[in-house]
């Protein structure tokens, strides 16, 4: 197959260097000095967690080699047509600008497969591209970026892809055959909210206070905390009737669980879970804070809770309080120090 691959971080590296490896041919569009580096270098995949793959597990693709290319447009793509599909693994706050400049040329644009986290984001593609361009999707498989085009698999769990549109199943099949362990899923709201509270757990809370979310977790009062808020998400999803799924290599119903028991039970259990399944490396949200570009994507996961229950007429303040807090800390509005490394002082604030 023929796959447009939006950007070469980590997920868009991981999967589309997967498929190169498997013989499809695969470009990606990239910034112009990034595509220029890409073209010169390749791509570096570091493999070795992946059993299946041994002995050989670390793999550099280079143009001459694998059907890969880099592009710095959209235009300058679209010009090595005919695609049967592209991936689009933005973060949640760069799709606006991404969908600017697709809509000249939606008309030529292939079935777009959508691996975003959050639940706004493929309505978003389908406002330009129409809804029979978009299939829904999610990876649950850990991947660390190195540097542009530079990955190392950290977690091998899989991708999910929702049913309905007439190419799911060959996705599907094509991805299973590059060891991308997918699985088609029937209904797309159950995928893609089950995937997000897998993203909400300890991500917020972490980084408002500078905390690894095994150290959260083991803070009774941030575990309440944190419970309340995947109870108050639970609440929103059963109101639109959309169910919790296990997802490849994740026990999402666990998780929801979890959130229903008591503290007493359910610290030990989360502790465990998240703390062992993030190690020590700390959760996206973090990652952007301290990363200084002044954005997060808080505002597509937690706040999308928000929204939600707002149109719905269900509260959810802790939701409420973590992104009005993240998004004061990512702005600056008020600085790192404030919370950083005070958990009661957090609290404070949610039970004022």
């Amino acid at each position: 197959m023929n796959f447009l691959v939006f950007g070469a971080g980590a997920i868009g590296t991981y999967i589309g260097g997967s498929l190169a490896l498997e013989g499809h041919r695969v470009v990606f569009i990239e910034q112009a000095g990034i595509a220029r580096e890409l073209r010169a270098r390749g791509l570096r995949l570091d493999l070795i967690l992946d059993g299946r793959r041994r002995p050989r597990s670390r793999f550099s693709l280079k143009r001459e080699q694998f059907s890969i290319d880099f592009t710095p447009s959209l235009k300058e793509g679209l010009a090595q047509a005919p695609f049967d599909a592209a991936l689009f693994a933005l973060k949640s706050f760069d799709t606006a600008a991404a969908l600017e400049t697709m809509a000249p040329f939606a008309g030529k644009m292939p079935p777009v497969l959508c691996l975003q986290n959050g639940v706004d984001n493929e309505d978003a593609l389908a406002s330009v591209l129409g809804a029979d361009k978009v299939l829904h999707g999610t990876v649950t498989s850990s991947i660390g970026r190195r540097a542009a085009g530079d990955i190392v698999l950290e977690r091998l769990r899989g991708i999910g892809v929702a049913a309905g549109h007439p190419l799911a199943s060959r996705l599907v099949e094509v991805f299973n055959a590059a060891l991308l362990n997918a699985r088609l899923f029937p209904r797309p709201a159950d995928m893609k909210w089950s995937k997000m509270l897998t993203n909400l757990i300890g991500n917020a809370s972490a980084a408002i206070l500078d905390m690894t979310p095994a150290e959260v977790f083991n803070h009774p009062g941030l575990c309440q905390l944190e419970m309340q808020m995947l109870r108050e998400t639970l609440r929103v999803m059963q109101a639109q009737r959309i169910r919790v799924v296990d997802l490849p290599g994740t026990p999402v119903r666990l998780l929801a669980l979890g959130a229903r028991l008591p503290v007493s039970l359910a610290r030990p259990l989360l502790v465990k879970t998240i703390g062992g399944a993030r190690g020590k490396k700390m959760p996206s949200f973090h990652i952007d804070l301290h990363a200084g570009g002044g954005r997060s994507e808080v505002e597509w996961l937690n706040g999308a809770v928000v929204r939600a229950g707002e149109r719905l007429g269900i509260p959810t303040p802790v939701n409420h309080l973590l992104t009005g807090t993240l998004c004061r800390l990512v702005s600056r509005e008020i600085p790192l120090s404030e919370f950083q490394r005070q958990p009661e002082r957090l609290l404070s604030v949610a039970y004022k």
